[in-house]
């Protein structure tokens, strides 16, 4: 019984190949899509391999059933298909492979090449021309939609695509001279065909006479604004086709073609890489005629200038002569730089050759504020950014005439002032013992005519009549201001102060007035 049923599977595997179909389209034009499916009638064999062939070569396979489509036929997919498959019985390692019928598919035309015909066959410069795309939808796809579109030298002609296979030409010169072809093609699916190039001659009088000019507001060709070239002849017919380029590397900048006499060419944005020396050449048919060579010269606006202030020091003070260096990156010289402080101006400088330019100032106790310089060429002024600049402490010098003005106006009548100046950079408590122990040598005011009943106050327990002490940490600088009635041995007074051998303090005495 066993034997019989094993005997049943394998019947439909060793019969004929209807046992596996190939499913293909009946009809094929181009565009289409084709599918292609793999199909079979026992489902008791498991499937290990499927894979699917064109006259005898595979195309495609998987290790299971599926389909093996082309998304856009062409005529080329023309041809014989078939699919086979591996088998194996899940039960014994017994494994067959089977193979389908061959199945013809022929992918049809849907439109034959086009054809482009011009009529008059024999065109003459002056008269209408008319351009034909011919070709034909197959009748089993004539509902499908065409459009047409024409060509010279690669330049698509009238509006480009239309479902017009026709191209009226008003008037054709011998500038219009050229390779002409037509394409066609259905909207869905895409199929595009192009027909055979046909050349097109025109007969027309040679140009003469080519000129070059240059036109440019005021004469100057400046950098970011526009350039128009003009070329000319004096005598030519029909379309003249106009073409500029740099004698350098004669490569061409522009190309125009039209029915006139003079053409022009703007250069929208100039750049300084656009100076140098041109020259146009005219043709319509009978060889190019080329004009003389034009210089051009580009000027260059001033780019936003740099200003940088250059000081001796880290932190610049009253005092020291500090570069103010104005530089603009790009420009045509000459150029004027301007310097200004807080916009008052406080002078200029001029760089020949282009480049930047300095202006020294010395600074005093107003100069703290904003600094800026400005840039022009004549072609437009530019303004630097602003540029702060501070002033921090005193030189020695004005420390030094600072005391003496201060103490000048501690003086009042029927008194005599010794004012002492602390100034050191070092801690505070280090300053302090230095007046502190500076004033323990000053004899108290009534030394000389105190007694022992009477003793002297202690200079500590003076109170100073001015303190400019900084409270701040690091180092700091220290002024101390006391008024002392001094004896009448006053010389003798000064002298012990004066002889104090402390290098951090400055002594400066004020006579009564």
């Amino acid at each position: 019984m066993l034997l019989w049923s094993l005997l049943v599977i394998l019947a439909p595997v060793d019969g004929k190949s209807d046992w596996l179909t190939l499913v293909a389209p009946s009809a094929v034009f181009e565009g289409d899509r084709i599918d292609l499916t793999c199909q079979r009638k026992n489902n008791w064999w498991k499937v290990t391999r499927v894979s699917y062939h064109k006259d005898g070569e595979e195309l495609q396979f998987s290790s299971e059933l599926s389909n093996f489509s082309i998304q856009r036929a062409v005529l080329s997919d023309s041809g014989t298909y078939h699919c086979a498959v591996a088998l194996v019985w899940p039960l014994f390692p017994f494994q067959k492979e089977k193979t389908s019928r061959s199945v013809r598919i022929e992918v049809q035309e849907l439109f034959p090449r086009p054809v482009l015909t011009v009529s008059p066959f024999r065109a003459i410069e002056g008269n209408p021309v008319t351009l034909t795309c011919e070709t034909k939808l197959s009748p089993q796809r004539s509902d499908a939609q065409l459009r047409f579109c024409f060509f010279r030298d690669g330049r698509a002609l009238g509006s480009g695509w239309s479902s017009s296979p026709e191209l009226r030409v008003p008037v054709m010169w011998s500038g219009d001279s050229g390779s002409y072809w037509c394409e066609a093609e259905t909207v869905t699916p895409s199929v595009r065909k192009q027909s055979l190039q046909s050349q097109i001659h025109m007969r027309r009088v040679p140009v003469s006479n080519v000129s070059l000019e240059m036109r440019a507001p005021r004469g100057q060709v400046i950098e970011g604004r526009n350039l128009v070239l003009l070329c000319s002849v004096t005598e030519g017919t029909g379309n003249i086709t106009f073409s500029w380029h740099r004698e350098a590397t004669g490569t061409s900048v522009g190309k125009k073609t039209q029915r006139s006499l003079s053409v022009e060419l703007e250069v929208p944005a100039v750049q300084e890489r656009d100076a140098g020396r041109y020259y146009c050449r005219a043709d319509n048919g009978h060889g190019p005629i080329q004009s003389k060579v034009l210089s051009i010269l580009v000027r260059i606006p001033v780019s936003c200038p740099i200003l940088s202030i250059t000081a001796p020091r880290a932190q610049a003070v009253e005092g020291d002569v500090v570069e103010l260096r104005c530089e603009a990156q790009r420009g045509s010289p000459p150029i004027l730089y301007r310097f200004y402080y807080e916009d008052v101006p406080l002078g200029n400088s001029s760089a020949p050759s282009g480049g930047g330019a300095s202006f020294n100032l010395s600074l005093t106790a107003e100069h703290s504020g904003n600094y800026s310089c400005e840039a022009d060429n004549g072609l437009g002024a530019r303004r630097s950014e602003v540029v702060p600049l501070s002033l921090s402490g005193t030189s020695s010098y004005r420390e030094e005439h600072v005391t003496d003005r201060a103490l000048g106006l501690l003086g009042v009548p029927a008194c005599v002032a010794a004012a002492l100046l602390f100034c050191c950079r070092f801690h505070k408590t280090r300053g302090r013992h230095s007046v502190t122990n500076a004033l323990r040598d000053v004899p108290s005011a009534n030394s000389q005519a105190s007694t022992p009943s009477s003793p002297s106050p202690a200079i500590e327990d003076l109170q100073p009549d001015y303190v400019n002490v900084d409270p701040g940490d690091g180092d700091v600088a220290y002024s101390f201001v006391w008024s002392i009635q001094l004896p009448e041995d006053s010389e003798n007074t000064r002298r012990t102060i004066l002889e104090n051998k402390d290098p951090h303090v400055i002594y400066s005495g004020v006579k009564e007035m």
